[in-house]
Parts: structure tokens; C-alpha cells; sequence
């Protein structure tokens, strides 16, 4: 059986950014993330799953505990998936990350990547 679990729009305000007028001030990235995991037994306690709660520590450690400013979205997003694959039963990681406030040349539209990453079957 297939689970999933995830943690929606989960804003966190950071110093991050390609130009180095971003770090002078923390600026809202909202994240959006699922994991899926299969257990043909079912779950019935919460180290057979994934803690929501570890979802966001995971976020929280890469935007606010870097050492220095990340300059792309792309980054932060693989240094999430990196940390979250170390969970054994995680088959596949999803995540969205939006930057509202990043520097466009003119107003509109909401700025974001997605990534996936997928376990590779063990033959």
C-alpha cells in the first residue's frame, strides 16, 4: 500500500537569493512538500511513516540554518531532498518552493521550481 504524506504551503522567511540585495533582508519562500512510502503491513505507529513534523525541521534546517546565503531555488531544493532520501522508507520526494517577493522586471506572477526525486528499485 502506498502512503503519502505532506506538508503544504509552509512559509518561512530567509536571506536567500541570486542578487546580493536579497540578503539584507528576510524574504517570504513558501514550501510545498510530499514523500510517498509503500508498507504492505500497514502503518500503525509513527516510525513506520514519515513524522509531518520532520518535513518541516528538514525545511527549517536548510533556509534558516545555512552558512551563508543560497543563491538559487534550485539548491535549497536539492539540499531538502538530500536530507529527506536519508529516510530509508522514502520512496519519492516532491517539492515546490515559491519566492513571492523575488525581483521580477515588473509586477505579476508567482516564481517558483519543482523537483522530484525518486528511489531507484533495489535489483
Amino acid at each position: 500500500m502506498k502512503f503519502t504524506v505532506g506538508l503544504d504551503a509552509y512559509e518561512v522567511c530567509a536571506i536567500h537569493g541570486y542578487y546580493d540585495e536579497e540578503h539584507v533582508e528576510p524574504q517570504p519562500f513558501v514550501v510545498s512538500l510530499k514523500v510517498e512510502f509503500c508498507s504492505d503491513n500497514g502503518v500503525h505507529d509513527l516510525e513506520q511513516t514519515t513524522d509531518y513534523g520532520e518535513l518541516q525541521r528538514v525545511v527549517d534546517h536548510v533556509f534558516l540554518e545555512s552558512q551563508q546565503p543560497i543563491r538559487l531555488l534550485e539548491v535549497l531544493g536539492w539540499s531538502i531532498i538530500e536530507e529527506l532520501k536519508q529516510t530509508g522508507n522514502i520512496q519519492l520526494i516532491w517539492l515546490r518552493i515559491e519566492k513571492p517577493n523575488a525581483p521580477l522586471p515588473h509586477p505579476g506572477g508567482l516564481p517558483y521550481i519543482e523537483m522530484q526525486w525518486k528511489k531507484e528499485n533495489q535489483t
